[in-house]
């Protein structure tokens, strides 16, 4: 109800992961709203991320739990999520996460983004990065994202180029890094110290 009166059309409901992933291939939907434990099996909800993740990437997929477990936010983020949104917040929140979801970004409030950041700076470069992977341009859209700067729109006016450039330029990085959405490219910059953030 709350998802309809808000503009959003619901395409279809499942009781578990292999259910919602059965009905994100016959729907196509633009997104998902996934818990972790779904069905029998605590690990079906992102055992269905990851397949959604592989199978079809155009699907973004936004998990909403009750869970208050730091491990259950990485986890989802590294399935392949494109946020991760705890049920304690306000409709107005939800919303608002859900249509950043929509056009790309990552749905996470600030409070959980923080700590994403805090624990990627703790890490040490854990993997060999060639630092000339991206383009010197790529490198410039990186930053930005990693600055906070994530929206298309953002990205344009403040390189100064057109949104279909930054889309370009943010696939490519994604493609790079083998990571499935920007938060996951993000934490991959930080974690390999790729970028220093201001």
């Amino acid at each position: 109800m709350l998802l309809e009166a808000q503009g959003f059309e619901v395409v279809g409901e499942a009781e578990n992961g292999p259910e919602a992933v059965e009905l994100a291939r016959r729907s196509k939907p633009d997104l998902v709203l996934m818990d972790l434990s779904m069905g029998e099996r605590e690990s079906s909800g992102l055992e269905a991320i990851r397949t959604l993740a592989r199978e079809l990437p155009d699907v973004r997929t936004v998990v909403l739990t009750a869970s208050e477990e730091e491990r259950d936010l990485f986890e989802a983020l590294q399935a392949g999520a494109q946020g991760f949104i705890r049920k304690n917040i306000t409709s107005e929140q939800f919303t608002d996460l859900l249509r950043k979801a929509a056009e790309g970004e990552p749905a996470l409030t600030p409070d959980l983004a923080r700590r994403i950041l805090q624990a990627f700076s703790r890490r040490g470069a854990a993997e060999a990065v060639d630092p000339d992977a991206l383009t010197e341009r790529e490198n410039d859209v990186l930053k930005l994202m990693v600055e906070g700067v994530t929206t298309n729109r953002s990205l344009a006016r403040r390189l100064d180029v057109s949104e279909n450039t930054v889309k370009f330029h943010v696939r490519n990085i994604l493609d790079k890094f083998h990571v499935h959405n920007r938060a996951e490219a993000v934490g991959h910059a930080l974690r390999n110290k790729l970028v220093t953030p201001d």
